[in-house]
This record gives structure tokens, sequence and C-alpha cells, in this order.
């Protein structure tokens, strides 16, 4: 069993809890953040509230005697309170500078408890740590490939659909692509594929999702406008949660509106990931924040959903979509989130603030491409890419985005009263964390002067260095 981490406090008395019982059961038990401290206060040790919160990366100094945790090494901590003393029969895994119970264990008892994130990529050592406790610990075989979990999915929507059709909503992202692509696999001509353009895409790219899905997945594609659609409901909604509640309902609404013309379908298929379920909240995980493809459909909604992808994180999904034979153009493109620029705009969004950041944000990904810091230029650009850079990581996602501010700027010797664009590039594998990438400075530099140059409306240019946590990736 695995006691995953959570926003709670084992000192409230309505915290989430397990039997006590389960912890003598003699099954193997790994405790992550929250879940070590259940252990530790199930258990009869002392948890309190830390003088020192911990966020973001630490460095982890195990124990000699340390079944898990290993080598010293880079750890991610996101947590409040801490063990503060050791169950009996439990001892000193590890440490950090901030938190002296970073990790603790009781092999006898087959219990063992980690403060820090071992399943998020920043952690060094964290798929080790998970291999020692699944594979050594709990006895568990390694079968998982990306051809069994196809196959395993194929069995699962054909058994979930029977002879209904399902609607598939696309955005020419990996995640709803791969989704498209598994399930055309299992039932074939009875799938539809329905891009909805919402007039929040990036520049050029509503034409170019719609050439992708032609050339690539065989099913039945429909586009449709509902740009006009969408600007009007959007129209003076600031707040971000709002923004996204109202861009899913509106999504369903067009996917009703057209159910008869689309041959009757029963089912709604969509590329919800694990990150999106966990970032969406539940009785036990704060919302962070609804994606329009978990939290943000209606009650009212008629279809009924169908998810395959829905356990999985982004960089399982790209294996599987290899494994459906997708081509690099589909499967390596950076995410995009399904609000669209609508989370990529602080405050109101109109055509005038979406123009905006389109503009923008073509040219910085265009000056990322030239450097050779991005393998996939813009849509529509014909500039040719640079040297790769070894010394720049790669970037999971890169953009441009409006804040809902103005400053005091100076352009043709005339003062400006204009709007700052937030340029953002960092590094993940699966989005759960993610940090700043140090891109070159004369790199950003030039972005920089050709957003203020060509951009009308815009006279400053930042750029987030900002990690998640405790950001998120996107600013909304």
């Amino acid at each position: 069993m695995i006691l995953s981490g959570g926003p709670r406090s084992v000192l409230d008395s309505d915290s989430p809890t397990i039997d006590p019982s389960l912890l003598a059961s003699g099954k193997p038990v790994l405790g992550i953040c929250y879940g070590q401290q259940l252990i530790a206060h199930l258990m009869g040790g002392q948890v309190e509230r830390s003088d020192k919160r911990e966020y973001g990366k630490q460095v982890l100094h195990p124990a000699p005697n340390a079944l898990l945790t290993g080598e010293p090494g880079q750890v991610w901590m996101s947590h409040g309170d801490s063990v503060r003393r050791l169950p009996p029969g439990f001892e000193l895994a590890a440490s950090t500078e901030t938190c002296h119970v970073a990790a603790m264990q009781s092999p006898s008892q087959k219990l063992f408890g980690v403060q820090f994130h071992p399943e998020v990529t920043h952690t060094s050592n964290g798929r080790e740590i998970l291999r020692r406790f699944l594979i050594e610990q709990a006895n568990f075989s390694r079968d998982w490939t990306a051809r069994n979990f196809i196959d395993e999915s194929i069995e699962s929507i054909r058994e979930q659909v029977g002879e209904g059709r399902v609607l598939c909503g696309v955005s020419g992202g990996v995640d709803s692509s791969v989704a498209a692509a598994l399930i055309a696999r299992a039932i074939g001509d009875r799938l539809l594929c329905v891009f909805v353009d919402h007039g929040l895409m990036r520049k050029y790219e509503a034409d170019a999702v719609i050439e992708m899905f032609q050339r690539y997945v065989p099913a039945t594609f429909v586009h449709y406008d509902a740009s006009e659609q969408f600007f009007s409901a959007l129209a003076g909604v600031s707040d971000p949660e709002n923004k996204r509640k109202i861009i899913g309902a509106e999504f369903v609404r067009v996917f009703e509106s057209h159910a008869n013309e689309l041959q009757g379908c029963d089912y709604l298929a969509q590329g919800t990931l694990y990150p999106d379920v966990v970032e969406s909240g539940s009785q036990t995980a704060a919302t962070i924040k609804t994606h329009h493809n978990v939290g943000g459909l209606p009650e009212w909604m008629r279809l009924q959903l169908v998810e395959p992808l829905r356990l999985l994180f982004k960089d399982e999904v790209r294996a599987v979509g290899r494994e459906l034979g997708l081509p690099p153009e589909m499967i390596d493109r950076e995410p995009f989130p399904g609000p669209g620029l609508a989370v990529r705009i602080v405050g109101e969004v109109t055509k005038e603030r979406v123009k905006m950041v389109q503009d923008s944000d073509y040219i910085f990904r265009e000056e990322l491409f030239r450097a050779g810091l991005v393998s996939l230029p813009p849509f529509g650009s014909r500039a040719s890419i640079g040297e790769q850079n070894s010394n720049v990581e790669p970037i999971w996602q890169s953009y441009a985005a409006l804040l809902d501010v103005r400053s005091v700027g100076v352009m043709g010797d005339e003062r400006t009263y204009a709007h700052p664009i937030v340029l953002r590039a960092v590094a993940s594998e699966d989005a759960m964390t993610a940090h700043a990438v140090a891109i070159p400075f004369d790199v950003l530099e030039r972005a920089a002067t050709r957003i203020v140059n060509e951009v009308d409306g815009v006279n400053r240019v930042f750029y987030d260095l900002t990690s998640k946590p405790p950001a998120t990736i996107e600013l909304e």
C-alpha cells in the first residue's frame, strides 16, 4: 500500500485517516509526505507543525542503514508539518537541513515513510526509491509496457462503449491526439473526432490541427468554428476558475447542439491525464485549478465520458502515442491547456488581448527554435533551427502570457501606458513539478526586443523564474 501526500494535517480532527490495523497487516506500506505523517501519528510518534516549511528542492542525507533512500541527492519537498518523534520500532532513514525525519523505516513491520515526493522527476533518486519499495519490499514484477496498456485499454473501451458511437473532442495536443488514436484502434469508424475552434489557440494553430488529424488519425473529422460563442460567454469574466468552467460548459454545449448531426453519439471521449485529476481536487486533495475536462464539465451534460488516459502521466502518454505510430509533430508537441490562451491571459479574455498573446507567443517560440532550444517551430514559421545548445536543459513547455496591469514606457520619444508580457519556459517530465529553464540571456533579449517592437499594446517583457511548486506551470 502507498499512502499518498495531500494538503491536510494529521493534527486536524477531520483529517483523512485509515484503520490502524492496516499497518499491522504485514503488507508493505510506503507513506509519502502526509502518508509518512499519518503512519507516525497512528503508530505512536509525534507530528508537529514545522518552524520552517519546505517547498521545492532540498538535499537528502540518507542514514547508513536506509533500505529505500540510497545515495545523497536532490529531493522535492512540499510540506508544513513534520515528524518530530519516531514511532516505537522505527529508525531514522534520512534527513535534510531543515527536516530531521525526512525518511523513516521499520523493516520488521515492512513500514516505510518519506517526507519528500519520490514520484516527481525533480527527486533525483525517486524512481529508484519506488523501485526498491515495489520490487525489493513488495515483490512486484515490472510488466507495464505501452503495448500492454494499449491492449488493455482497447478491451476496456470496447466493453464500456459496446456498439455505441464516441465523440472525441480533439485540440491537436498530445493528450487528445493519443486518446483519439487509441479509441480509433478500439472501435474504428464509430469514432468521430470533433475539433472545436474556441478562438483561443496559438497563432496559425487551428489550421495546423485540421491538417494533422485528417492526415494521421483514421476517423471521421469534423471542425466547428465556435470562437464567437466562446468570446461572448467569456465577456466580462476575470476569475480563472470561472473562465475554466465556462469554457468547459461551452465545449459541451457545442457537442450536444450537434449531437444529432454527429450520428447520435452517446459518449464523449477526452484526453484527461492523471495530473488533471489531481489538480482538480477531490475529497482529500485540494483544488489547484479546475481542468475543463475534469471539474469544468456541467452537471447537465448528457454524454457519458470515456477517458482512457486518466491514470497516465504525460511521459507515459507520449510512449503510448509512439507505440500507436503517431508522428513526432503530434507526440513531441509541447503541452497546451484545454482552455487555451484563456489561462494565459490574466483578467478578461477579449479578441484584442488574445491577439497580443498569440503574436508574443509566436515570437518567443520562434526565437527558441532559432536558438536550437526546441525541436519544433511554431506553426507557419519558416525559421531555420540553430545549433543545439547542449548546455541548456530540454524545455517541456514554453509560452507568453499577458498580465492584467499596465506600466509606463517610452517609445518613439513618447510616453506609453501599455501591457507587460510574461515569458515562461520550464523543464519537467510529468507536469507535477517543474522549474524555470536557464535560457541564455541573448535569446531572451532578442525575444523581448521583437515583442516590444512588433506587438501592439506591449511595452515590457518579463521572464518567470518560479518553480512548481509553489507556482503552477500556467499562470491561471
